[in-house]
């Protein structure tokens, strides 16, 4: 027993300083391998993120790509053509007459019931007659209705299919009071048609 005391006595710095080195080489080594493992995981989601976006890439080219192919197959129905009547001359309320005849159709078509129509032939404040009153007839008609919401719904989607331009410059709708499946609305369409 005494031996050991002398030899701990003699090398006790050594011992002191071995352990120190060791505890100093553990801790560097955890830091080491921690930091290695991260730098795999980050290598790991960067090559998961580079293969992500080339799909994300490649899929918004192709959406790109039918978009166009959409438009360039679809491009003459973008545009819808005025309507323009057979005989030349007459003043706007007898030319735009067809036109709203086709409205009529499709509000009865769909279940629609106009409570009052209101018309303003030529307006003042419409870009058409105030650029191009020589060449337009612009009827703005203020429609007040009752429908149901799948009967007014699809006269939209019909009013939207409509093979002529046509402007529906507002639409307030508020719910029946005494039926809440009724909409009283308040409709105003433009209707133009080439002199």
């Amino acid at each position: 027993m005494e031996s050991f005391k002398i030899f701990y006595e003699r090398y006790r710095n050594y011992v002191l300083i071995f352990a120190g080195i060791l505890i100093l080489f553990i801790a560097i080594m955890t830091k080491a391998v921690s930091t290695v493992v991260g730098a795999i995981n980050v290598s790991k989601e960067y090559k998961t993120s580079q293969t992500t976006l080339a799909d994300k890439q490649r899929e918004l080219s192709e959406i790109k790509k039918r978009i166009e192919e959409a438009k360039s197959k679809e491009g003459v129905q973008l545009i819808k053509a005025f309507y323009k009547p057979i005989d030349q001359g007459f003043d706007t309320e007898a030319v735009i007459a067809n036109e709203f005849g086709e409205i009529l159709m499709l509000i009865r078509a769909n279940s629609v019931k106009a409570r009052a129509i209101n018309y303003t032939y030529d307006p003042a404040d419409d870009n058409f007659v105030k650029g191009a009153k020589d060449a337009f007839n612009v009827a703005k008609l203020d429609i007040d209705m009752v429908a149901n919401y799948k009967n007014f719904e699809s006269f939209l989607k019909e009013l939207y299919k409509h093979e002529h331009f046509l402007d529906i410059s507002s639409i307030e709708i508020t719910p029946y009071s005494k039926n809440k499946r009724f909409l009283l609305i308040k409709f105003q369409l433009k209707l133009y048609a080439k002199k």
